[in-house]
């Protein structure tokens, strides 16, 4: 699934959120596992040890796509 919002897009997979920063051509990636959800602020923060990053989604609705697609619970 591709999800677009402001700064890119997202391409979530049930294992795996690629992030697309589309201003840099940053790509960033990190499977579901490192992975939190958090609704105040439509904000998914991933952490694999050394490498962390956050990006904050536009609107609940692409959220909540994000949550459906990967079987994330958000806190």
């Amino acid at each position: 699934m591709i999800l677009e919002f402001s700064q890119g897009k997202l391409i979530i997979t049930p294992n795996e959120i690629q992030c697309r920063l589309l201003q840099n051509h940053i790509i960033m990636s990190a499977v579901v596992d490192d992975i939190s959800c958090f609704h105040h602020g439509f904000v998914i923060a991933a952490d694999a040890g050394t490498v962390k990053w956050t990006i904050k989604l536009d609107t609940p609705q692409q959220f909540e796509q994000l949550l459906q697609e990967t079987g994330i619970q958000a806190q």
